[in-house]
């Protein structure tokens, strides 16, 4: 019995070393044997027609057994025993292992980074602060919901931090361009760049912008200098500069202040400061007609508006607002419904 164990064990071994071509080949080579086999001892009734043996051949190899086809001649029955259960039963086995090793072979790649993703319109965000980007992601999300994927790219070694949200993505730098390939830099509506080092970051957006020129980019620094610096290189990114101690300073005169800015940020508590472009096709109104008709029909409070990359914020009454004016709001939620006619 140890003997034949031992036998087992070194023809399964052997089996799994195989590539995926001579599997096939044995696989191809088992079915033809099986037929000529079972021919030569009279088994019609399982040779034929063709679909019948294929049938009874994954019946046998996969160990259901239906008992509904079976051999009858004797020397039939020694040839399933000997030959088709046992042969069959181990490629079978190799078989169902392969595919299951691929299955996980390919999870594992998503995972850690190592798989492309085939998505496009997406936000990319590159850079890993922990649970400063888990929060990012988390407001992305409640967001983005149903809208466009999110898909994180990183340096850190670290896998998925969320792989039933978000594709993930990992590379030893944000200007390896087949990494970045991965990530699908080039399809990206929106790439957001987070990272500790500002020259990364610079280094990310001038990379970013040099493959995908019509992307949002939105670059996160601790120092203006170089956020100033991007912005001559590529005056359609949106610069986010560190406001930590600009928000001390404005608490410190005003109290709450901090806690009023962290509100309008917050997606999920209290009032929140959102952004909607005034149709093209709208007909020219003014910041008190639009007021009233937002307050009133939605419970929003306009705020400002963007043009020609100007903010105006608390602009008078009388201000003209112009089709394709970008209109920021404050309102409880995003709203989806403005009815501008």
């Amino acid at each position: 019995m140890n003997k034949w164990y031992m036998v087992r064990r070194w023809i399964t071994s052997q089996f799994q070393r195989l590539s995926g071509k001579h599997v096939i080949t044995a696989v191809l080579a088992y079915a033809v044997i099986s037929w000529v086999l079972l021919r030569l001892a009279g088994e019609q009734a399982l040779t034929s027609p063709f679909v019948d043996y294929i049938y009874y051949l994954l019946v046998t190899a996969s160990t259901v057994g239906y008992g509904d086809m079976s051999p009858t001649t004797t020397a039939g029955k020694w040839i399933v025993a000997l030959f088709v259960i046992p042969c069959g039963l181990s490629i079978f086995a190799i078989g169902v292992g392969r595919l299951a090793g691929i299955t996980i072979e390919y999870w594992r790649k998503g995972l850690l980074g190592r798989r492309s993703i085939d998505v496009a319109g997406h936000i990319l965000i590159l850079g890993w602060n922990e649970s400063r980007t888990l929060h990012l992601i988390d407001m992305l999300l409640h967001e983005e919901k149903d809208k466009r994927p999110i898909v994180l790219c990183v340096r850190a070694d670290i896998e998925n931090p969320l792989p039933k949200e978000i594709d993930f993505v990992r590379t030893a730098s944000f200007t390896d361009e087949t990494a970045m390939s991965r990530a699908g830099v080039s399809d990206a509506d929106c790439i957001i760049i987070d990272n500790p080092e500002d020259d990364i970051t610079f280094a990310a957006a001038l990379f970013c912008a040099s493959k995908n020129p019509d992307v949002h980019i939105l670059a996160y620094f601790q120092e203006e200098v170089l956020a100033s610096l991007l912005k001559t290189h590529c005056p359609n990114a949106e610069c986010i500069p560190s406001v930590s101690v600009e928000m001390m300073a404005k608490s410190a005169v005003d109290p709450g202040s901090s806690e009023l800015h962290h509100e309008l940020l917050n997606t999920r508590k209290g009032m929140t400061q959102y952004a909607v472009t005034y149709p093209g096709d709208a007909q020219y109104t003014t910041v008190e007609a639009l007021f009233l008709r937002m307050k009133k029909e939605h419970d929003a409070t306009l705020i400002g508006f963007r043009r020609d990359s100007n903010v105006r914020l608390n602009p008078p009454l009388d201000q003209e607002i112009k089709p394709n004016d970008l209109l920021f709001y404050i309102a409880d939620e995003r709203v989806s419904d403005f009815k501008w006619d």
